[in-house]
């Protein structure tokens, strides 16, 4: 039971971003509740052991880490670290009927030789190291912005200055700069993979969509590196509890909300266990989620497209390209089916309602990084494990059948994966106390039912430029702190904490950071 009756702050959600926002408010003194349907907190950032009698903690739904500030790391004084992967990808293909790839890590030397293994000269290394050094300079300028208040576009594009860089990620579709830079077919796949992630579209799409999706995957830490989580993804938002309570935050699981009421200056939010008073209260929920609480009509639907799969191995498989080592090829991530012509391929085919017939997917395996989500015994026997997100898989394909239709794609994407394998996979899942494979896996509308995610959108809805929208800014009066750290919704004293935020989406507590900020500049 809540121990109060009226608070400064209640936060809907025990997410990381919720977590986030509690803990700086708290530790500015403010009286703050979070209520957590679940019975525990995390949301989709938790560790989880999947599978019966094995003692291995998986990321169970988001895995990497990139977008977290340091800032917020320092501010809340969290125990939590990552470590950098020593590969960046592989990604294997037949050509000319022999199993090859590209690795890129292990150096400039290293991977500019596998380019020109691959491509026949050093025409794609050196189009990948100056379009790469450009995003990189991006991400220094852009990301700092994250924890600020919102830039209006034209700030934002003068902080980037660079009008060739600014023309080419923000106001055309990505696929033009990919199809200019870059020749090889497999190379202008990799590239794209990072605009594609729980992001249905082509990477001609006029909306730009594939474009927003990039952004936030090239600019985390200023570095775009994506960095494995010590301990696993629940780490972190057991951290965050931990911080939030420390600062003073009072934490309830078990206990759904049900509705919310405002007049723009008080709030009632009702909950399983009762009802509470608030000054403001923050939403780490998506937008669907906070209109049903509301009773307001819901936003457009929003729709994901990914395949979420969580495997233990008892020893990684042997790859056909023999020149690399499964150990370098799995703790990158490993492409599957990314060939710039099959993800359009994959895409028109899910487009037009058919599972694609060879279904693009990428994999990683964090204990490679980090053994310790493992018991020791599984790591002296060698035991790994595997992560796999499945690309172009849109909800309404599993409408008519949801668990018929995960089956089917699952083992059409474990078969596409199985051709550049040496093995089968399955000779090399673990088992658990009751005998059954250790693979589980989730399609948008499971995530939609387990975690509240609208059709298993990751984002809670499409990801936004990290810029003010032109058509809200006026020429009078700042706007309200709500809209100048993009946490407003229709009223004044509720606001969105969650990845529905503008600058939400991913590990980044950066929506909970901005909703605290807009809470304590109000006063």
């Amino acid at each position: 039971m809540p121990e109060r009756t009226s608070y400064d702050a209640v936060i809907v959600g025990g997410g990381h971003n919720g977590l986030v926002a509690a803990a700086y408010l708290a530790r500015a003194g403010r009286r703050v509740l979070v209520l957590e349907r679940l019975d525990h907190t995390g949301g989709a950032a938790v560790s989880t052991r999947a599978f019966t009698g094995v003692d291995a903690r998986l990321s169970r739904y988001s895995y990497l880490v990139s977008l977290l500030p340091p800032k917020i790391v320092r501010d809340l004084g969290l125990r939590f670290a990552v470590r950098k992967r020593t590969v960046s990808s592989y990604t294997p293909v037949v050509r000319d009927g022999r199993p090859t790839g590209l690795l890129v890590g292990g150096g400039d030397a290293r991977t500019r030789t596998a380019f020109a293994e691959l491509t026949g000269s050093d025409r794609e290394f050196t189009a990948w190291q100056r379009f790469y050094g450009t995003t990189g300079r991006l991400a220094e300028r852009v990301f700092p912005t994250l924890t600020e208040p919102l830039p209006t576009r034209a700030a934002l594009r003068a902080t980037v200055d660079d009008d060739a860089t600014w023309h080419a990620l923000f106001e055309r579709p990505l696929g033009e700069v990919v199809e200019e830079t870059f020749s090889d077919d497999l190379v202008r796949g990799v590239v794209l993979t990072d605009a594609l992630i729980g992001t249905f579209a082509t990477a001609h799409d006029p909306s730009l969509r594939q474009n927003r999706c990039f952004l936030y995957h090239v600019i985390g830490g200023g570095t775009g590196d994506w960095d494995v989580p010590i301990g696993g993804m629940g780490a972190l938002t057991d951290a965050l509890a931990d911080a939030a309570r420390r600062s003073g935050a009072e934490i309830v699981t078990d206990c759904a909300v049900t509705g919310i009421a405002t007049d723009g200056r008080t709030a009632e939010v009702t909950c399983d266990q009762g009802t509470v008073g608030a000054r403001r209260v923050l939403v780490n929920a998506a937008p669907r989620e906070l209109a049903r609480l509301l009773g307001e009509a819901p936003p457009p639907p929003a729709e994901g497209a990914q395949l979420k799969v969580n495997m233990l191995l008892t020893r990684l498989p042997r790859l056909r390209d023999t020149r690399v080592d499964p150990r370098e090829a799995f703790s990158g991530t490993f492409h599957i089916a990314e060939g710039y012509g099959q993800l359009e391929s994959a895409y028109q085919q899910a487009a037009s309602g058919t599972l694609p017939a060879s279904p693009p997917s990428e994999i990683y395996c964090h204990s490679l990084t980090d053994p310790s989500i493992l018991g020791a015994d599984l790591v002296r026997q060698g035991y790994q494990t595997l992560t796999l997100f499945g690309l172009h898989a849109p909800a309404s394909l599993f409408t008519a059948d949801n668990d018929a239709t995960r089956e089917r794609l699952l083992a059409a994407t474990l078969a596409e994966l199985d051709t550049h394998l040496a093995e089968p996979l399955a000779g090399c899942l673990a088992h658990d106390a009751d005998g059954r494979p250790c693979i589980e896996a989730r399609s948008p509308l499971d995530l939609d039912r387990e975690l509240g995610l609208p059709g298993g959108n990751i984002f809670h809805r499409d990801l936004a430029f990290p810029y003010a929208d032109p058509a809200d800014e006026t020429t009078g009066a700042a706007p309200a702190a709500p809209a100048r750290w993009g946490v407003a919704t229709t009223h004044p004293n509720v606001l969105l904490c969650g990845a529905g935020a503008v600058r939400g989406g991913g590990v980044s507590g950066i929506p909970g950071h901005n909703a605290a900020m807009a809470v304590l500049e109000e006063g």
